[in-house]
């Protein structure tokens, strides 16, 4: 071994002890708090009637109140709230009596019939809104022709009411029932604004009809809105359902992901009888058989049979893998044509597949920091539209003269009606939902929100060298022989078959294809490499060391390669009888197919990329010259990786770190999107923000575009939302009437409010179809 290379493992290995008895001295000192962090829980519940963000805000607001809530954050495109709790002072019984109070609803039940009860509340919630929909269209309808050619007729606005009470008081039922709720807890949403408009418009429209005389004593016409209270209601009610079905369409990532494991499974019962049971009946070390074209329900091990497997669902690539016995295989993946038997290892939520629906859930459920505002902006918007639709109500009983009453109460109904918090809410998370569905299709996993939006903004990324540049195991790259007898590659192979050490593996895999021949004797030398004996000659595999001890005569051509394969950085097998060296092997850590393709196009973003590796100088220079990799270090501990990653912090760079190992988790930690080789370690992963389940670096460039895209999406949902309040409003109070006499019909109001909130979610949809 390296001399380099021996004193670094030493270094880490003193570095990591001294690491784990800091941090047994901790546990032992701290004892009490790690009893109250086992107690605090963090979970994600759907939320139920939900139907605008100030909605949202509203449970947040009411959960973070109660006791023994830590947190609450509902993200009202996905309709689920991700509460951390102390389970010790609160259970989630309380959570569902806490948000019914304010009217809403939580499904508390968690069975593996979660997902489908769930689609089916969202089912019935579109079924119901829908015919609602189609009840207040149909009324609405008749109403305005009445309105436009009918309104001399005898008993016109008689009928008109006739026709506009059910469309207000049952298809919009649901907004006064809100909104009432609501007040008693002091609190406004978007169905507060709804109620005031539609029910003021109705009231005043009875008024109005009932009492003519009290307008026409004062010489004006008394008018009634029957139409507009009924049209708003039902292009409000045209924006929700089609809100609804959109928002839907946002969560598909998560279906397929759920559709990809199957229903049943066939297990190997004692005596090979063969049996379907539910996949919720697996239970770890069940043999279980795939036939050709079935999906494999759970992860495992293959005991016997082969087979190519699709695993496009777990790195993205449509290459099949072949699995032979030994291998592991993971629930989704789709078997191809052979059939094979294997062993269930992890069932049920520690699947692979589990895992990654866990991380595509949460990461949809949790908030970009620009979310974070938009929220703070909509928690006051709905109390500053009702203050606007007084002040205009006011401002023309003054000014208006003698319709200034009946201008005012148009005007404070149009205000409520345009103003949408909604387009608002929906501006982040349905691009959030949208990217990170699009990234888990692409085998990119994305922990959070916002490690999607620091994404974007990265200007340095580090880069771990084994693993990560490298395929991180050796592999042979030459051969040389000094004698050229076909029989002594049988015996290498066959001695080699016998070892244990990850380079004879190396070897004996890249001479397969030679037949094996008896070996008598196998001894191991450790550091040094191995002893063997056939029947006619014993046979040194190892370093040149073991040579030089045995005594052995050295080739010169033999040794002129080795010397010419060192400055290489190759890894040098020597092997030898009894009396001369006959042949070399070369070994390396091969560069991926696409980490230099990858590295140019991060370079050609204006990304500075670092390499940073615990391996000797020599292979470090080797490498970074192969990749186009201007700034590297060598021999690194991970402490070191993560002193430099705060140092380009501190130089004022957004830092990415992308590794793969034990000893890349605390700088994948430190930095501000740490990136996790999905064929690495299970405690990088679990650090790291995002995993590239394929370990192919071009992934890397496409996360950081998608990470562009999304961001791009959210500014231009945030801008028209923005845009839209703020002409609006103002054109709704009427602030266009002293220039041109314009003023904004309540239903035109109503039919932008609803436009606005589709538009929105329709930009974001737009994400899946973007390259």
């Amino acid at each position: 071994m390296n001399n380099h290379k021996t004193k670094n493992v030493g270094k880490q290995i003193l570095t990591q002890t001294q690491n784990y008895d800091n941090i047994a001295n901790n546990i032992e000192h701290n004892t009490n708090v790690n009893d109250i962090s086992n107690s605090i829980i963090k979970k994600s519940f759907p939320v139920l009637g939900m139907h605008c963000v100030s909605c949202a805000i509203n449970v947040e607001n009411i959960l973070k109140s109660q006791s023994g809530i830590i947190n609450a954050e509902v993200n009202f495109a996905s309709s689920i709230v991700t509460i951390e709790y102390n389970s010790d002072l609160i259970k989630p019984v309380d959570f569902q009596k806490a948000v019914q109070s304010v009217g809403y609803d939580l499904l508390i039940e968690q069975n593996t019939a979660e997902t489908e009860t769930i689609e089916d509340i969202n089912q019935k919630n579109i079924f119901k809104l829908k015919k609602k929909l189609l009840w207040a269209l149909s009324l609405s309808v008749p109403i305005i022709i009445i309105d436009i050619f009918f309104i001399n007729i005898p008993y016109s606005k008689i009928l008109m009411w006739i026709l506009s009470t059910p469309v207000v008081l049952w298809s919009g039922k649901d907004f006064f029932i809100n909104a009432y709720k609501l007040a008693k807890h002091r609190a406004a949403s978007m169905d507060t604004l709804v109620a005031m408009s539609i029910g003021v418009a109705y009231i005043f429209s009875i008024f109005n009809l009932l009492f003519p005389d009290y307008w026409h004593e004062k010489g004006l016409q008394s008018n009634v809105y029957f139409e507009s209270a009924a049209v708003i209601t039902t292009f409000i009610l045209l924006g929700k359902f089609l809100e609804e079905k959109t928002k839907r369409n946002t969560l598909t990532a998560i279906k397929k992901l759920i559709g990809l494991q199957p229903k049943t499974v066939t297990i190997i019962q004692k005596g090979g009888h063969q049996m379907q049971i539910p996949v919720e009946q697996v239970k770890p070390g069940d043999i279980i058989m795939v036939k050709p074209g079935e999906k494999v329900a759970v992860d495992g091990i293959v005991l016997n049979g082969s087979s190519y497997v699709d695993e496009s669902m777990l790195n993205g690539e449509p290459i099949p893998v072949v699995k032979t016995p030994d291998a592991k295989v993971y629930a989704g993946s789709i078997n191809q044509k052979g059939s094979f038997q294997f062993r269930a290892d992890k069932v049920g939520s520690e699947t692979m597949l589990a895992q990654i629906i866990k991380m595509v859930s949460e990461a949809q459920n949790s908030k970009a920091p620009v979310q974070k505002l938009v929220d703070k902006i909509a928690g006051v918007f709905v109390p500053v539209v009702i203050g606007i639709g007084i002040i205009s109500f006011i401002v023309w009983n003054i000014l208006g003269g003698d319709n200034g009453f009946t201008q005012g109460i148009l005007s404070f109904i149009t205000v409520l009606v345009i103003a949408c918090p909604c387009a608002l809410g929906l501006a982040t998370p349905t691009a959030i939902i949208v990217g990170i569905g699009k990234g888990s299709e692409k085998g990119i996993l994305i922990k959070d929100a916002e490690c999607l939006e620091n994404l974007s903004k990265v200007n340095a990324i580090i880069l771990d060298k084994t693993g990560t540049i490298t395929e991180g195991k050796p592999v042979v790259t030459d051969e040389f022989w000094a004698d050229d007898n076909p029989m002594y590659k049988q015996i290498l192979y066959s001695i080699e078959k016998h070892s244990e050490h990850p380079l004879a593996d190396a070897i004996s895999k890249y001479f397969y294809h030679q037949n094996p021949i008896p070996i008598i004797q196998f001894e191991n030398i450790p550091g040094k490499g191995v002893k063997a004996f056939t029947d006619n000659d014993m046979y040194l595999i190892g370093n040149l060391q073991l040579l030089k001890d045995y005594n052995i005569q050295i080739d010169m051509s033999i040794f002129d390669k080795a010397q010419e394969w060192n400055k290489k950085a190759q890894t040098i097998i020597w092997f030898a009888n009894s009396s001369k060296s006959i042949g070399i092997i070369s070994l390396s850590d091969q560069i991926k197919q696409n980490s230099k393709e990858a590295i140019q196009k991060l370079q050609k973003e204006g990304i500075a990329v670092y390499m940073l590796t615990g391996d000797n100088l020599t292979n470090a220079k080797i490498i970074s010259e192969k990749t186009g990799i201007s700034y590297y270090k060598a021999e690194m501990l991970p402490e070191d990786k993560t002193n430099f990653v705060k140092k380009l912090q501190d130089d004022g760079k957004i830092v990415a770190m992308v590794g793969d190992g034990i000893n890349d988790s605390i700088a994948l930690a430190q930095s501000d999107v740490g990136i996790a080789m999905g064929k690495g370690s299970d405690i990088a992963i679990d650090v790291a923000k995002i995993t590239i389940v394929s370990s192919d670096l071009l992934k890397i460039v496409e996360s950081i575009k998608l990470s562009k895209a999304t961001v791009l999406t959210i500014k231009q949902n945030l801008f028209w939302a923005f845009i839209y309040n703020i002409i609006g409003i103002p054109i709704a109070a009427g602030i266009l009437y002293p220039i041109n006499g314009f003023l904004l019909n309540p239903m035109i109001a109503g039919a932008a409010m609803a436009f606005s909130s589709v538009s929105v979610v329709m930009n974001s949809l737009l994400l899946k179809w973007k390259k």
